[in-house]
């Protein structure tokens, strides 16, 4: 035998409650008749608290009741044959004459007592577990009514009855031997105190009720039936990741309830514990899933954690001062005064030296908390032994939860890096001894960001979400969404990351979406975006959109975003960056944005300021972190200098290769940019910097290899006739190189902390000697690398490469 409970969603609409007939129609087939408890339909009870409220205000209430009416003799008119629908008509007009008899006395008197609130709240579900009873009798023959206030014996507590246990055992025992035939429908929530006045059991109510008449009952399995499948890893409006948990120990599930999780509330669970009674939790609109089930002997899990629960809203209240220390009783006094205004204390946190006490309560709760211990404390604080209250408001709690976390090593660690790595900063801190629950207040904005944040990192079956914020759409930009498309499904099986990019902006438009823009069809998206492009407002709504693992990527040449790099850095958001500017400037700026990044725990890549696609960064990073010393650094960075070398030689006069470079699109619209040796010279200051060496521009001695009839021309036309008038001159330098059997390379080089570029002949022993096309290439020479340097070779510039490497720093800033 087993005890179903519906909640307000499953009773809520005719749809809703022909899925619960079909439920319990399968349930008497296969097991017998079942105790279903009912509650009052969704919003109902919301609906008589503020009818109650209404009239004890003198307001009027008579639309709120005529809706109450409509919404019930909808039902009736929707799901009852016509000849069966009178009597329950009838009836239901019976319950609301009363209710508003009731509500009228309320009215007169202008006065609502608890006792008064709960028998209007009453009416909630007696008139639904009324109405469901007469429509499953037209499916399953004879059905009861059962008013829950003639079985359910409390005490006088109003609003949150205590439980007569053996006297309410006793009599749905006795009761339940003389119905067992027929199938019985009991109003939830409710039950009555000595003298027969109707009482309420509080939050969960309808669970306690169904907990109840299980443990009375002995019975096989109590379910719970709800809207969702079960319980889930953490609450599925702010994960969307969430998933179900197939199985929970009763601890598990108190403790993930305790802090939040509203699909089942912990009192329920207590007649169920005592009994070990199993607990089902499943889906009215999904009956066929299998949901989750609560028990005592729970089997092993491989999860470290079963979930992460939260409480949305929460304040704390701060005290400190000399005069706790060593004084005994002073958190006894503290706590009992608590506990007699009915005042409920989520999380307690003292430190160790007893100088201090923080506790989290209700907010509606604060400041008649704060008034209270200001009263009971008024000497203390007179005398300076103790600091007023502190009361902070605008926090939530957050709680990971789970039996194996006493064995598993290293839980802690992971929950603090998951938050503070994504900026939450952490408020208080509460764990308890049986080391099942691990609680940190935390700021209420930052609560989505944190759920979802310590998600990723406690359940690594799932992939781990990188919302990624781009500027930029030109070439780069589009490839770069091309690859992330094109890889999307090696990256989730392969690296365990999936990349949502919540963001893009150009020059023109800029549009957000928390969810992930689609790469289908992002280019349709911006364009027709009404959000013309701000560079701040992008900043400022990327810092608001408040996303866990956000990562900025700069995927300009201009100087503009490099403005927002340290502000994004102290919103705990990491940057990708290909631009080069930032880390050319000054270096006092290079050291800052490092700096930054360190302190806030967060990414600074930027290989593609170097290389491109090739890793050099990389490789001068880990050489220098494994403990190799750097003797010196040559290079050529630059794929249109190496390929106009490249082909420079023979009978081509220089001007043809430069205009050819043009011609294949390796160059700047004006060569010169290329030719003067600029970008190169910022590549060559980066590595430097990299490398250790706090140089700036100046400090780097750049050979021009243009005449200066080239460099000064007016414009790119008349710098070409400045090429050809000067062939003499070129043809010179190539003849002096080949006569010596060695060809021209324009080389960067670092060493002894010194860095120059300049026009070199190097012969075949030389590992640049056979350079060709566009490629670029780097020799590092170190203590570890001394007779045979360390060469890093391939394409140096090009959409294709340096999309590729914005990438792979992408993934390198989700790995962490």
């Amino acid at each position: 035998m087993k005890v179903l409970k519906f909640g307000g969603t499953s009773v809520g609409s005719a749809e809703s409650i022909q899925s619960l007939m079909q439920i319990v129609k399968q349930e008497t087939v296969v097991s017998g008749n079942p105790v279903v408890v009912v509650s009052a339909m969704s919003g109902v009870t919301n609906l008589l608290s503020k009818m109650a409220e209404k009239a004890s205000l003198g307001e009027d209430y008579a639309l709120y009741l005529s809706e109450l009416e409509t919404r019930h003799f909808t039902i009736i008119k929707t799901l009852l044959d016509v000849q069966r629908q009178n009597p329950v008509f009838t009836k239901l007009k019976i319950f609301f004459n009363e209710l508003e008899d009731l509500l009228q006395g309320i009215f007169s008197l202008k006065e609502l007592t608890a006792q008064t609130r709960d028998l209007v709240l009453s009416y909630g579900e007696r008139c639904s577990a009324f109405l469901i009873s007469k429509i499953a009798e037209q499916h399953l023959g004879e059905t009861c009514f059962v008013d829950a206030t003639e079985l359910v014996k409390t005490d006088s507590n109003f609003g949150q009855a205590r439980l007569q246990t053996e006297l309410t055992d006793q009599l749905i025992q006795v009761f339940y031997l003389q119905k067992q035939h027929q199938v019985l429908f009991v109003t939830g929530f409710i039950g009555s105190n000595e003298n027969g006045r109707v009482t309420t059991l509080g939050r969960g109510g309808s669970d306690y009720t169904a907990a109840i008449f299980g443990s009375a009952l002995n019975v096989e399995e109590i379910q719970i039936w709800t809207d969702v499948n079960g319980m889930m890893t953490a609450d599925p409006r702010m994960v969307k990741k969430a998933f179900p948990l197939p199985e929970l120990s009763y601890t598990e599930a108190m403790e993930l309830s305790y802090f939040g999780a509203k699909v089942i509330y912990p009192p329920t669970m207590i007649p169920a514990f005592l009994k070990k009674i199993p607990i089902s939790i499943k889906n009215t609109f999904q009956p066929d899933f299998p949901g989750t089930i609560i028990k005592h002997d729970c089997g092993p899990s491989n999860l470290s954690i079963k979930g992460i629960s939260s409480i949305n809203e929460i304040s704390i209240i701060n005290l400190e001062g000399s005069g706790m220390v060593g004084k005994a009783g002073f958190s006894g006094r503290l706590f009992s005064l608590l506990a007699r205004e009915q005042i409920n204390v989520i999380l307690i946190t003292q430190s160790s030296s007893e100088h201090s006490i923080t506790f989290a309560i209700r907010p509606e709760d604060a400041s008649k908390a704060q008034h209270l211990i200001e009263q009971e404390f008024d000497l203390e604080l007179h005398a300076k032994k103790l600091e007023k209250p502190v009361f902070e408001q605008n926090l939530s709690i957050l709680a990971i939860v789970g039996e194996n976390m006493k064995q598993t090593p290293g839980m802690s660690g992971k929950l603090f890096h998951a938050l503070g790595r994504n900026g939450v900063n952490v408020r208080a801190i509460a764990q308890g001894s049986s080391e099942y629950n691990i609680s940190v207040v935390i700021s209420r904005s930052d609560l989505r960001k944190a759920l979802n944040a310590v998600h990723d990192a406690f359940f690594i079956e799932l992939n781990k979400t990188l919302h990624a914020f781009c500027l930029g759409t030109g070439n780069i930009g589009k490839t770069l969404f091309n690859q992330l498309k094109a890889n999307r499904d090696f990256l989730e099986e392969h690296n365990g990351i999936q990349v949502k990019v919540a963001g893009i902006s150009n020059t023109r438009k800029m549009v957000f979406d928390a969810d992930g823009i689609s790469l289908n069809n992002w280019q349709e998206t911006l364009e027709t975006s009404t959000e013309t492009a701000e560079l701040g407002l992008f900043v400022n709504r990327m810092r608001e959109m408040n996303l866990p693992n956000a990562v900025f990527i700069d995927n300009t040449a201009s100087l503009k975003p490099v403005t927002f790099y340290e502000e994004v850095f102290k919103s705990n958001i990491s940057i990708v960056t290909c631009n080069k500017i930032g880390n050319s400037g000054s270096y006092q700026q290079y050291k800052k944005f490092k700096e930054t990044a360190r302190s806030h725990g967060v990414d600074f890549y930027y290989e593609t300021n170097v290389g491109a696609g090739l890793p050099i960064i990389r490789t001068l990073k880990d050489l220098m972190v494994s403990g190799d010393r750097i003797l010196k650094i040559e290079a050529i960075l630059s794929g249109t200098i190496s390929f106009i070398f490249n082909n420079f030689k023979g009978d081509a006069s220089f001007h043809d290769v430069v205009k050819t470079a043009q011609e294949k699109g390796y160059t700047e619209p004006d060569p010169r940019d290329d030719l003067s040796g600029m970008d190169f010279m910022r590549k060559m200051l980066i590595l430097a910097r990299d490398a250790g060496y706090p140089l700036e521009a100046s400090d780097v001695q750049l050979e021009n290899m243009l005449p200066k009839t080239a460099l000064e021309a007016g414009s790119v036309a008349e710098f070409y006739e400045a090429l050809k008038a000067e062939d003499a001159y070129f043809n010179a330098i190539k003849a002096a190189s080949e006569s010596n059997g060695k060809v021209l390379r324009y080389i960067g080089k670092l060493e002894n902390g010194q860095v120059s570029i300049t026009l070199q002949q190097v012969d075949q022993n030389h590992a640049f000697y056979s350079l060709s096309g566009s490629d670029n290439v780097i020799s590092f020479t170190t203590e570890r690398y001394k007779d045979r340097p360390l060469v890093v070779k391939g394409p140096g510039a090009g959409a294709e490469v340096t999309a590729a490497g914005v990438f792979a720093d992408l993934v390198n800033a989700g790995a962490h």
